[in-house]
């Protein structure tokens, strides 16, 4: 198993613990959305930082479609 893959289920299994959910329905929530891939290619971004940092991206990732653009000052 990769290590980007073992960070991948890791990160589901913590997101899923955050939010009170089950990993198989957000799996299923992340699918439907068409984000998986998005979320397991953010494995660079995501293991340098706190995991909370991960969700809040994962959240808008969820509800917009797009990624938390840090770099909008506001």
């Amino acid at each position: 198993m990769t290590k980007e893959m073992e960070f991948f289920l890791f990160l589901i299994e913590r997101y899923a613990k955050a939010k009170g959910r089950m990993t198989g329905d957000v799996l299923r929530e992340w699918e439907n959305k068409r984000i998986t891939q998005e979320i397991f290619d953010g494995y660079f971004e995501y293991h340098q930082e706190r995991l909370e940092n991960a969700y809040d991206d994962i959240d808008a990732l969820v509800t917009t479609g797009k990624h938390i653009d840090y770099s909008v000052n506001g």
